[in-house]
């Protein structure tokens, strides 16, 4: 087990697929006016709350990959798009303070490993 196993990779992927979504966001928010449009989103979180609840262990959890995918669930406009730019915006702001939460973990889990290494000094 390396320094950077486990923890610190599954929050550079929870980091990456906030970053995936702020683009995906921002793409429904570019596409808004375009009829018959579905919004997208991705999943990531939600499959590793599914894969946890199954009882998967930690190591299995790098297989799961963060998906794109189209929401049909969400009534379109009478053009079919179903973008709302309120709630696409609510979203990157959600978003966002979920990314300033991981880097904010990261940060202090790589700087326990370097005092742990480097002691009091």
């Amino acid at each position: 087990m390396g320094i950077s196993s486990e923890g610190g990779d599954l929050l550079k992927r929870l980091m990456s697929a906030t970053a995936l979504r702020r683009d995906v966001l921002a793409n429904n928010i570019a596409s808004q006016n375009l009829p018959g449009y579905r919004r997208r989103e991705v999943q990531f979180e939600e499959l590793l709350a599914t894969a946890l609840e199954k009882g998967e262990r930690p190591k299995d959890l790098d297989r799961i990959e963060a998906k794109v995918v189209a929401d049909w669930d969400t009534p379109g406009r009478a053009d079919g798009n179903n973008v709302s730019a309120e709630e696409e915006a609510s979203l990157m702001t959600e978003n966002r303070i979920r990314f300033e939460v991981y880097a904010m973990l990261l940060r202090g889990r790589n700087s326990l490993i370097s005092q742990a290494i480097n002691g009091d000094r």
